[in-house]
């Protein structure tokens, strides 16, 4: 991890989601990733304690299984929300598309479109590739619901093939969700571990 990049994992107990704090420390620039509605005065504490500036909440899709506490935190920080053009999350001041970068300080994170959960999933990849945020796409050891919120297993199945395979063997895959304590994959475990579409798994195998 670049030694300029101050890097936050923080959880949710009741909805099993991790939320993420990165922050340039030259230039206290930050953002902030998938917030959840009851953990808002924590995030915002924590922004404060470490005298960051937050730019932007960036949303992965639209979440079933909690509310966003990105627009409170627009509220007390200015800060833009900003989400995908597919997530119907509105309002947002900026619709994501994918190559879009976000920048803060002299980091940024690229846009991957990830449909299959949702069809307005995208995961955010840091600039160099060293880490990625796939949201409810990849999980670890395994990956995100296709029944509901317009999913589609073909589409989740080249999402992660096509998109997040392609990245490097040891690029560490941060999920929004995990129930069992896990913390942090990689490219390279998911590719070979996962059971629901490493290894030889094929189309098939995944869609049913």
């Amino acid at each position: 991890m670049h030694k300029n990049l101050l890097f936050k994992q923080l959880f949710d107990q009741t909805s099993g989601t991790y939320t993420y704090l990165l922050a340039d420390k030259s230039t206290a620039e930050a953002v902030l990733i998938d917030t959840v509605y009851e953990q808002h005065k924590r995030d915002f504490a924590l922004v404060q304690e470490l005298a960051l500036t937050l730019t932007a909440c960036l949303e992965t899709h639209c979440h079933a299984d909690h509310v966003t506490g990105a627009w409170l935190l627009k509220h007390r920080t200015g800060c833009r929300i900003l989400a995908s053009t597919g997530s119907g999350i509105e309002p947002v001041e900026q619709a994501l598309s994918e190559g879009d970068q976000i920048s803060f300080g002299d980091f940024s994170l690229r846009v991957i479109p990830t449909p299959g959960h949702t069809d307005g999933c995208i995961s955010l990849v840091m600039n160099d590739e060293s880490m990625v945020f796939t949201g409810d796409a990849l999980l670890i050891r395994s990956c995100g619901r296709t029944d509901f919120q317009q999913g589609s297993a073909r589409k989740l199945y080249y999402s992660i093939k096509d998109q997040l395979f392609a990245l490097p063997d040891d690029c560490l895959v941060y999920p929004a969700h995990d129930y069992a304590g896990r913390t942090v994959s990689s490219i390279g475990e998911e590719k070979q571990h996962n059971p629901r579409i490493g290894g030889q798994a094929n189309e098939g195998d995944f869609v049913g």
